[in-house]
């Protein structure tokens, strides 16, 4: 597993173990499997785990995960152990934020995790037009000065956003976005803006919820509604960039690639992200360690300049999707807004 230093002292693992999965909502969690996984991933050199406050029971599970990892492999191994939270304050819970709410939120945070300083908290808001994200992110800089988080990051804020908080000082270790084959919107402005301001990028949706897969190519096109909101969310992107007939066209290419490399067109995808400008690391949902052979097979293949070549050639006929990171999903009354969940701490 390829690993990289985001600053002198913290090295994460390129291929980030997603939690979303183990989330309420996606069926049944037997902890003590989970907790297994998750050791199997560590040992496999997949030592950076991914979750949210509003992941329900996942910050719990790799809290167990963390107690069973340092029994196993002793408190050096652990120490190898990343673990990256968000912060993700609810719709209805912006317009009267206060930092007693947030550090009550962190705190919980670190007892849920065992952790005694959080390892990186990446910072989100809902809605631009209700006031405080900067105020907040501020608090956020204040309780890693009280040392109970270690990095400040962002996850889905758009370019001009993550310039007024780095303007204010705010020091962002990194920002979590959806960028993929697929989403280009990443490459406007937040790839340079990154590369200027010495900050990562954490890709998900590197696989559009499942559509970069095998299990795609040669089938015709799905109605909504799709089985899934994760589905329904990149069937969008699909439409938007050009249609179903432009992504065959793709996932054919990647067929092909993934001939090459005696690999799946999954791992294509995720791997062709980590070969963009800025790009630390690709996060992977997984409710198990099934596709760990995969998973750590990204960061295994070395794609060609032909393979690369292929897969722009495909895409230079796709549209632009419109404006920065997140401001189709931003737009609560669109047709990417409407299908997102903004109270999630309150189970709606």
């Amino acid at each position: 597993m390829q690993r990289i230093t985001l600053v002198p002292g913290y090295e994460i693992s390129r291929v980030i173990r997603g939690g979303w999965q183990l989330a309420g909502g996606h069926g049944a969690v037997d902890p003590a499997a989970a907790v297994d996984d998750m050791v199997a991933f560590a040992d496999a050199g997949i030592t950076t785990f991914d979750c949210a406050d509003i992941y329900t029971g996942v910050e719990e599970l790799i809290g167990q995960f963390r107690l069973r990892y340092r029994d196993l492999r002793g408190q050096e191994a652990l120490g190898r152990i990343r673990v990256h939270t968000k912060f993700v304050p609810d719709l209805t819970v912006l317009p009267t934020i206060s930092k007693v709410y947030v550090e009550s939120v962190i705190d919980t945070s670190l007892k849920r995790l065992n952790l005694e300083r959080l390892d990186l908290v990446q910072f989100h808001w809902w809605a631009y037009d209700i006031g405080g994200w900067l105020e907040t992110a501020g608090w956020l800089k204040e309780l890693q000065q009280a040392g109970k988080i270690d990095k400040v990051s962002g996850t889905n804020f758009d370019s001009d956003h993550i310039a007024a908080m780095i303007a204010a000082g705010i020091p962002l270790a990194s920002l979590q976005l959806q960028y993929s084959l697929l989403d280009r919107r990443p490459e406007k402005r937040m790839v340079s803006l990154a590369a200027e301001n010495s900050f990562a990028l954490f890709c998900y949706g590197t696989v559009a919820g499942g559509f970069l897969s095998d299990k795609w190519l040669g089938v015709a096109e799905p109605a909504h509604p799709l089985e899934n909101r994760s589905l329904t969310k990149y069937k969008l992107i699909i439409d938007d960039i050009g249609g179903w007939d432009l992504f065959q066209a793709l996932l054919a290419t990647l067929r092909r690639i993934a001939d090459r490399h005696q690999t799946d067109i999954a791992t294509v995808a995720s791997a062709a992200m980590l070969r963009r400008p800025g790009v630390a690391a690709v996060i992977v949902g997984a409710r198990n360690r099934d596709h760990l052979a995969s998973n750590l097979a990204i960061s295994d293949i070395t794609l060609s300049a032909e393979d690369l070549s292929d897969i722009e050639a495909v895409m230079a006929e796709a549209k632009e999707l419109e404006g920065d990171v997140y401001t189709l999903e931003r737009d609560r009354n669109g047709r990417h807004g409407s299908i997102m969940k903004y109270n999630l701490n309150k189970g709606e």
